[in-house]
């Protein structure tokens, strides 16, 4: 006798000191698992989850602090790479497709290359690029910039967009992304994925880069796919970093297509 499809279901799963808003579409289609930009919500997913379509299952969160999840004392990338298992875990998943855009890419890669035999594979969107573009300099850029905002930010928090972090805590976390995206940090981290892994990559700029900065960036790839076969770059789109799930939200879905199939032909 089959077991029932998991039913829709919306709530608060908790975890540490906190609790994460969670979405899930439920039904019998493959999971995947949303991991938002650094200081987005789930709701940026809505186009990529509407072309994707009702046969997958779609579990979206908002982490801590950020939409309707609650505040916490640790905002680290660790307790991210972590609240991945604690929302498989409140919704008993045992294997997912990850698909994370900027920061959530970060996440994915990271949760992916620790659980092979728990991922189809993951989706890393305009995110996860292994280049040391954080040096004392840009430190003092990304402090001064959230103390600019840091007057403005409050007027944001109630619409939800802005997370409930004060601007120090931001700019401490955004720093903590130029680390962990030291070559010598992350390229071992994509090294070490075994599962099909594909790329979506912007054009352009993102909030706060200047220049070619972003786009020398995003050139750290070519080392990454000529080293390990299972990532590729399934798409470079148009669209800049900011609106690429809003523009190019069908060569995201792409991607993830790519990833499923490759795993259904790998049983």
């Amino acid at each position: 006798m089959k077991s029932a499809s998991p039913a829709k279901w919306t709530g608060m799963v908790p975890v540490d000191d906190t609790a994460l808003a969670v979405t899930d579409t439920g039904g019998s289609g493959i999971p995947v698992v949303y991991l938002n930009g650094q200081f987005a919500t789930q709701g940026y997913w809505r186009r990529v989850i509407a072309e994707l379509g009702p046969g997958w299952r779609h579990i979206t969160y908002d982490e801590r602090a950020r939409g309707r999840s609650k505040r916490s004392a640790d905002y680290s990338f660790e307790v991210a790479v972590r609240d991945v298992d604690a929302v498989l875990a409140a919704r008993g998943v045992d294997r997912a497709l990850l698909v994370g855009w900027s920061y959530g890419a970060l996440v994915a890669a990271h949760w992916t290359g620790r659980n092979p035999e728990r991922t189809l594979g993951a989706v890393l969107v305009d995110g996860a690029f292994p280049y040391d573009w954080l040096d004392e300099a840009m430190e003092q850029r990304i402090r001064k910039l959230f103390r600019r905002l840091s007057w403005f930010l409050p007027l944001l928090r109630p619409t939800g967009l802005a997370p409930r972090m004060t601007a120090e805590q931001q700019a401490d976390s955004n720093i903590e992304v130029g680390v962990i995206s030291r070559e010598r940090e992350l390229a071992p981290v994509l090294d070490a994925i075994t599962v099909p892994a594909r790329y979506v990559v912007a054009s352009g700029t993102s909030f706060g880069s200047r220049g070619d900065e972003q786009e020398r960036i995003r050139t750290s790839l070519d080392k990454v796919t000529a080293r390990n076969p299972n990532i590729e770059v399934s798409a470079k789109v148009a669209s800049n970093h900011g609106a690429i799930l809003r523009k190019d939200f069908r060569a995201v879905a792409d991607a993830a297509r790519e990833v499923a199939a490759l795993d259904r032909g790998g049983r």
